[in-house]
């Protein structure tokens, strides 16, 4: 079976860019929320990578700190907007949150907010577990999409208005282990 992917475009945003900002912003969450417990919540599938390097960014924070910690819980979230298109369409929640949210620090680890009909939805589902806090990093915020007014409060990069993949980003379930991200062609 012969699978023809769209072809890229170009990268533009590297693997080396990539990993300097993630620890940045892990350096920034490590000090926003030292001596504190934070859960990280991520948005499946897109976020994993983000997700993964981010939370062992807080961790070098905290091993480069040597007397202070978060304590660091996961949970994830599955999400779906796209439908195997480059437009968004309506938000479905597949599977979701969880009861220990409740009274506690939650982080959404995002990949990219468009429209923020997505983050809207979820900030709104998560509101109903009563959590003490909620604060979103994002890698990527495409704010010419924007729609819906959405807090965000730790921002990897801003993109124009084209369609991106790679590192944990798709179309059609292709691209996301590219380690960089890249602009992909017509489609």
């Amino acid at each position: 079976m012969s699978v023809t992917n769209p072809p890229l475009e170009s990268v533009l945003i590297s693997e080396s860019c990539l990993q300097q900002r993630i620890y940045e912003l892990g350096r920034q969450i490590f000090t926003d929320y030292e001596n504190q417990e934070l859960i990280l919540l991520g948005v499946l599938r897109g976020s994993v990578l983000f997700f993964a390097d981010l939370a062992r960014a807080i961790f070098k924070a905290q091993h480069e700190s040597q007397m202070k910690e978060v304590a660091l819980r996961f949970e994830f979230v599955q999400l779906m907007s796209y439908h195997d298109s480059t437009q968004p369409s309506t938000v479905q929640l597949i599977r979701g949150g969880s009861d220990y949210l409740k009274e506690q620090h939650v982080l959404i680890v995002e990949d990219i907010v468009d429209t923020g009909h997505t983050l809207n939805f979820l900030c709104e589902h998560l509101q109903t577990l009563n959590p003490k806090t909620v604060k979103v990093c994002t890698l990527l915020d495409k704010p010419s999409q924007r729609q819906v007014s959405v807090p965000i409060d730790y921002t990897g990069f801003e993109i124009s208005d084209t369609f991106v993949v790679g590192y944990g980003l798709d179309y059609a379930q292709q691209y996301r282990n590219l380690p960089y991200i890249a602009v992909l062609g017509s489609i």
